[in-house]
Order: C-alpha cells, then sequence, then structure tokens
C-alpha cells in the first residue's frame, strides 16, 4: 500500500467520524442524497440555496448548497459548464448572489468582500494566473502574508515542509517552475495566510498523473492538520477518492450528494460523470 493509499484509507476510516457527530451508516441525507437542513446549519462552512450569476446575465447557480465541516475534504464536480467554479466563486464572495447565503464556523459573511473573507480564514487559489512568475518562490510566498502583522518565518518553513521542492528553488522565479510545482507555491501562498479554509480550483489541471497524486497527497495533510478543504476538480474519481463530502453540480444545481464513497459506488454517478 503507498502512503497516499494509507492516508485515503486512514481518512476512512477516522476522520470522517471525526468531523461529523453523526456516525457512519445512520441517515445523513434526505431521499435526494442533500444532507438535512439542521446538518447543513451546523457545518463550518455552508453556501446555502446559492442563486447567482454575472452582471445581469442568466442565473448559473440554481439553488446550489455547499457545506464542509472542519478538516474536511469537501469536493465538487459535474460536467463542464455545471457551475463547479462559479459556486466556488460565490462561496468566497467573487460573486453575488442574488437569493442564498454564506456562512464561516456560524458567522453570515454573504456581504463581505474577498479580502474581508481572507481576514475570516478563507484562502482562494484560481485555476490560472495563481502565481507572480517573475517573483521568486520566496517572494511569492511573502506575498501570501499580505494581510499579517507578525513574524512569519514559522510559516514559510512549515510550507517548506510540505513542499519540499520549493526550499530548493526558494531563489528562483516563480514563473520558471514545472507546472506542479507551480501549483504547489499558489497552495503555499495562500496557506501564508493560516487559513481555516483553503478553496482550490482544478488543483491538478494539467499536471501528470504522478505530479496529481503528489498534490492529492499534500491535500490530504493540510486536511489532517485540521484546514477545510474546497475543492472543484475534473480528475473526479481520484478526487472523490480523498473526499469525506462530494457534490455533483449539474445546471448549477444539486444532482448527487454524498460521501465520496458513496458516489464513486453510485451506479448513476458512474455511468453519467465517471465514465462508467
Amino acid at each position: 500500500m503507498s502512503d497516499l493509499d494509507a492516508l485515503r484509507e486512514d481518512r476512512g476510516n477516522k476522520d470522517r467520524s471525526v468531523a461529523s457527530p453523526v456516525p457512519i451508516g445512520v441517515q445523513i441525507a434526505n431521499n435526494d442524497g442533500s444532507r438535512p437542513a439542521s446538518v447543513v446549519a451546523r457545518a463550518f462552512l455552508v453556501g446555502e440555496g446559492m442563486v447567482g450569476g454575472y452582471g445581469k446575465g442568466p442565473s448559473i447557480l440554481n439553488g446550489c448548497t455547499i457545506s464542509a465541516e472542519k478538516g474536511e475534504i469537501a469536493v465538487i464536480v459535474g460536467p463542464n459548464g455545471a457551475g463547479k467554479s462559479t459556486a466556488m466563486k460565490a462561496i468566497f464572495g467573487m460573486l453575488d448572489l442574488r437569493t442564498g447565503s454564506v456562512r464561516l464556523n456560524g458567522e453570515e459573511i454573504t456581504g463581505l468582500s474577498p479580502q474581508a473573507r481572507v481576514a475570516k480564514g478563507m484562502a482562494f487559489v484560481p485555476q490560472v494566473r495563481n502565481i507572480f512568475p517573475s517573483m521568486s518562490v520566496e517572494e511569492n510566498l511573502e506575498m501570501g502574508a499580505f494581510l499579517r502583522r507578525d513574524d512569519i518565518t514559522q510559516t514559510i518553513e512549515q510550507v517548506y515542509g510540505l513542499f519540499p521542492i520549493l526550499r530548493d528553488k526558494r531563489r528562483q522565479p516563480a514563473g520558471e517552475l514545472s507546472g506542479g510545482q507551480r501549483q504547489q507555491v499558489a497552495v503555499g501562498r495562500a496557506l501564508m495566510t493560516r487559513p481555516s479554509v483553503l478553496m482550490l480550483d482544478e488543483p491538478t489541471a494539467g499536471v501528470s498523473p504522478i505530479v496529481m497524486d503528489e498534490l492529492f497527497d499534500r491535500i490530504l495533510e493540510i486536511a489532517r492538520a485540521g484546514i477545510t478543504i474546497l475543492m472543484v476538480e475534473q480528475n473526479a474519481r481520484q478526487a472523490l477518492e480523498i473526499a469525506d463530502r462530494g457534490y455533483v453540480l449539474v445546471q448549477g444545481a444539486n444532482a448527487f450528494t454524498g460521501t465520496g464513497r458513496e458516489l464513486l459506488a453510485d451506479p448513476q454517478v458512474r455511468k453519467s460523470f465517471l465514465g462508467g
């Protein structure tokens, strides 16, 4: 068994029961697979009943609800154009909701700007343009701590501990790194804010399968440290293997909701969204 497989197995046996007060095997979902309102209301991060679009255009989100407990990995998957990244942006405040709400640790944050949400403990890594290519790796990390006024040395060391290759390349311009290494810089920069929620939009896009597994390994480690992970991912099957919670969106609405294992085992989800 590989280190990644061991971490996945450990999460399945341990972390999910810690994250939720409801034991495995007890009814935790409605008949349509969604979480009961009482469970959603208690979740650490909640985007509830979200309806919204860009400008005056049509709604892309049509009442979807996404929630995650502290230290959970929640994954959003679905076909192209389903509203996955839009849901992420709405939760981070980059999209004004027409109806619905966003809560973090019980606090209503729907009206806050993205920068104010960063100050509340949220960090967002977009799919593209997520590094400063002309700056060194270490300068990128320092930029991630722009809201902090304390000593950031220990956090930089923690990022280097998570991504050792970045220590070796700390003086190198980030734009000269490989795709996987640039993603490590982007995630490391987000971690410099010491977030309670880390949001990742397609973190493995364009990387090799080996690098993808390495990134998922690091994501598991971050979650094990108690940081909530909300992730949109094109490699749906692999992402659901590490997910505590999975959401399949279709046309901006919840189509299927369950644990990662439940969605992987669902014949309709496999046929429609995972290639059989």
